[in-house]
C-alpha cells in the first residue's frame, strides 16, 4: 500500500535530508586534507650553558619588567632546554646581583618556566656591569653546574642603559670564554643622552664588535618578532667567537729543577706551585693540557701533554713527581723537553714554564732561543740563586713579563695568579 497523500511530503523530505547529509559526510571525507607535515625547529638542539642577566632596576619598572619575563619565557622555549640541549640560569641586576637559579636547576622546560615566571621585582640602580663580573666569576664554574666544553653564553638584557661601566666587566668575561650578548631594549631618548655614562656601553661588553653580539629592540612590545633571529644567533656554534680562551686552549709544559740544592721538602713546594698553576687551566681531552719534565744532569718525562684527559687526574701526577736529585743542566732540558713534549702540539698555543734554583753547568741562551723560534713562550721562575742573568736570558720577550723571582720557596704560591695571567696575556696576544 502507498502511504496517504498527507504522509508524502514528509517522507519526501526525511529521504531529501538524509541524501544529502550521507553525500556531505562522503564528501567530508574524500576532500578532508593531508596532515601538514611538522614544522623543523626554529633552533637546533645545542648543548651549550646559558646564563640570563635580567634588568631589575627601578629603571625598568614592574609594568616592563613583567613584559621581560614574558620575552625570557618565549625566548627560553625556543631555545629547546632539556638535559642533553642548552641549559638555562639567570641572575637579576639591580644594585647588587641575585642569582635566582644555577644551570642545573631546571633542566625541563616546563619547570623552568615556571620558574622565571615566580620573580619578584628588585628595583634599585642598573649595574649591569656588576652583574656581569659576578656571573663571569661565578656562575659557569663545575661545582654550580657549568660543563665542560660546553660553550658559555651570557645573554644580558639591558632596559635603556647601565648605571655603570660595562667595560672591565666585559673584558673579564671575554678572558674567561663567555661569549656576551648585549640585548638593548627601548635606547635612550635624545633628551636622556646626558644622563647616560657610557654612550659605547654596547661595545663595551660583547665578544667582538661586529653587531653579532649586540642586539636593539625598540621596545618590550615588539620583543616577540625578535625572538627567532635572536635564537638563531644565540646558537650558532661558528660565530661563537670567545668560547676558545687560554683557560681551555693551552699547552703547558712545566720544566722543573730537580738538582740536589733544592731538596726533598722545597720540590713539593714546587710541585704544589705548578699544581696551583694547572689548577688555573680547565684541563680536558678537548680543552687545555698540561705535562713535566724533571731535569737535574739527566732529563725524565714525567707525562706527556696527552696522558691524562681529567683534570683531577692531571693534577694528581704533579703532586705525584718523585724527586731526582743531582746536578743541574738546563740547556740540555729545554732541548729535551722541546722534542719530547711538545712534539704533538700546534704552534701558537704553547707555554713552557720553568723553575730552577741555581746555576746551569751549560749554556741556556742558545736552547732557549731555538725553542721560541719554534713557537714555544718560556716563562723563567728562579728560587734563591738563581742567577737573574740566566733567567732573563731564557725568558721570552719582553724580558720582565717572562721573567719571575722569589728569594724562598714558600714564595713561589704568591707567583700562581701572575703566571696564570701572563700566559693568557700571551694566548690572547697570538690568537
Amino acid at each position: 500500500m502507498f502511504p496517504p497523500d498527507t504522509l508524502l511530503p514528509q517522507l519526501t523530505s526525511v529521504c531529501v535530508c538524509v541524501c544529502v547529509c550521507v553525500c556531505v559526510c562522503v564528501f567530508c571525507v574524500a576532500e578532508k586534507p593531508a596532515k601538514k607535515p611538522l614544522k623543523k625547529p626554529i633552533v637546533k638542539k645545542v648543548p651549550m650553558d646559558i646564563a640570563m642577566v635580567i634588568d631589575s632596576s627601578n629603571n625598568i619598572g614592574r609594568r616592563r619588567f613583567s613584559l621581560q619575563k614574558n620575552f625570557v619565557s618565549k625566548l627560553v622555549a625556543t631555545l629547546r632546554v632539556g638535559p642533553t640541549g642548552p641549559h638555562i640560569g639567570l641572575i637579576q641586576a639591580s644594585d647588587s646581583p641575585r642569582t635566582e637559579f644555577l644551570l642545573t636547576n631546571y633542566t625541563q622546560p616546563k619547570d623552568l618556566l615556571f620558574a622565571i615566571r615566580e620573580l619578584a621585582y628588585v628595583g634599585g640602580d642598573t649595574n649591569t656591569g656588576k652583574a656581569i663580573m659576578h656571573t663571569a666569576e661565578t656562575f659557569f664554574v663545575q661545582e654550580r653546574g657549568g660543563r665542560r666544553g660546553h660553550p658559555r653564553v651570557m645573554v644580558v638584557l639591558v632596559d635603556g642603559w647601565p648605571s655603570d661601566d660595562l667595560e672591565q666587566a666585559g673584558k673579564f668575561a671575554r678572558d674567561s670564554g663567555i661569549n656576551v650578548f648585549l640585548v638593548s631594549v627601548a635606547k635612550p631618548a635624545p633628551d636622556e643622552l646626558p644622563m647616560v655614562r657610557d654612550k659605547d656601553f654596547m661595545k663595551k661588553a660583547v665578544c667582538k664588535d661586529n653587531g653579532f653580539f649586540n642586539y636593539m629592540i625598540p621596545s618590550w612590545f615588539s620583543t616577540t618578532k625578535h625572538i627567532k633571529t635572536l635564537s638563531q644567533r644565540l646558537c650558532s656554534l661558528d660565530g661563537l667567537l670567545c668560547s676558545k680562551t687560554c683557560y681551555n686552549s693551552v699547552n703547558i709544559g712545566f720544566l722543573i729543577d730537580g738538582s740536589s740544592s733544592v731538596g726533598e721538602a722545597n720540590f713539593q713546594l714546587v710541585l704544589d706551585f705548578l699544581a696551583g698553576i694547572a689548577n688555573g687551566f680547565d684541563i680536558s681531552d678537548v680543552g687545555a693540557h698540561i705535562g713535566a719534565v724533571q731535569f737535574t744532569y739527566d732529563q725524565r718525562l714525567e707525562f706527556g701533554l696527552f696522558d691524562h684527559s681529567k683534570k683531577e687526574d692531571a693534577l694528581n701526577a704533579v703532586k705525584r713527581i718523585p724527586y731526582m736529585s743531582g746536578g743541574t743542566a738546563t740547556g740540555a732540558a729545554i732541548l729535551y723537553t722541546a722534542e719530547k713534549l711538545f712534539k704533538r702540539a700546534g704552534p701558537g698555543r704553547n707555554f713552557l714554564v720553568l723553575v730552577t734554583d741555581g746555576q746551569s753547568y751549560d749554556d741556556v741562551g742558545n736552547p732557549a732561543l731555538i725553542v721560541q723560534k719554534q713557537g714555544i713562550t718560556i716563562y723563567s721562575v728562579g728560587v734563591a740563586w738563581a742567577p737573574m742573568e740566566d733567567l732573563k736570558v731564557m725568558a721570552s720577550e719582553p724580558k720582565d713579563s717572562h721573567t719571575f723571582f722569589t728569594r724562598e720557596f714558600t714564595g713561589l704560591a704568591d707567583l700562581v695568579p701572575l703566571l696564570v695571567r701572563g700566559i693568557c696575556r700571551d694566548f690572547t696576544e697570538k690568537n
